[in-house]
């Protein structure tokens, strides 16, 4: 190789941060069966990381299951994260699975309206998997995470714009905010990074049922929807920069208004 061509291959590097690769980590997706954090684990499975997921339906299940084997490698269980035991139960199936781990991606959660026209025994539910659930997760998660490794909670834009009619998902959503925040910080001289995204408005057949799939398709065409997959994108770039850089935060929003 000529001089001149050394000098122009060390300038190109020099252009561009280092970027480590994601193949051969380790990680866990909640919620990984459905919506973003299906997205989230095929994506992850594409670019060589071994994942382990869980969802509700075994439906659910069995399709994102199907998927990732198509790019990648992973497993996952049926469980509910509303019950405290599940939480060691599914962290236990993915230790036997995964034998270790260097990533956490917290994403399980599920639709909550206004407070007053949440029945308590909803409301229950609602804090536990929205809120409770993502402390329970994110706790075991640090006791396997070592030096090198990675948390990304997926919150909301909701804690954000805080509408009308929303305030159970607010309350869930902006606490998050403000525990992804904090643990940041305890966790930084451990070498753990903690990051947090909220998206805003994206497509999900379960959380929308008054958008079905052509409108959702009629709408993420026009800029006013996201795809999951765009999420996705945003989790593996937070995932793939240098250790000494935090990308914490990252709002990820439509270009246009959404309806």
């Amino acid at each position: 190789m000529s001089e001149m061509n050394q000098a122009n291959e060390s300038i190109a590097r020099d252009a561009h941060t280092e970027r480590p690769s994601l193949a051969g980590r380790r990680a866990i997706i909640t919620g990984g069966t459905t919506g973003i954090g299906r997205a989230i684990a095929v994506l992850l499975a594409s670019e060589g990381v071994k994942v382990f997921i869980c969802g509700r339906t075994a439906q659910h299940l069995d399709d994102a299951l199907e998927r990732i084997r198509q790019v990648g490698d992973g497993d996952g269980i049926g469980i509910d994260l509303a019950r405290r035991e599940n939480v060691e139960t599914f962290f236990q199936a993915a230790d036997s699975y995964l034998g270790g781990l260097d990533i956490a991606v917290i994403n399980a959660a599920v639709p909550a309206e206004g407070l007053d026209d949440t029945d308590e025994d909803t409301l229950d539910y609602q804090i536990a998997v929205d809120f409770a659930s993502y402390l329970t997760s994110t706790k075991a998660s640090l006791k396997r995470l070592k030096a090198g490794s990675d948390a990304v909670l997926i919150g909301s834009m909701s804690a954000v714009s805080q509408s009308a009619g929303t305030s159970v998902y607010v309350a869930a959503k902006t606490g998050i905010e403000g525990f992804a925040h904090a643990l940041r910080q305890e966790m930084a001289d451990k070498d753990v990074k903690i990051g947090l995204i909220e998206p805003g408005f994206t497509g999900a057949d379960f959380q929308y049922p008054e958008f079905p799939p052509e409108k959702q398709r009629e709408l993420i065409h026009e800029a006013k929807m996201l795809r999951a997959e765009d999420i996705a994108v945003a989790v593996h770039f937070m995932l793939a920069q240098p250790r000494r850089t935090a990308v914490s935060l990252m709002r990820i929003e439509t270009r246009r208004k959404h309806p």
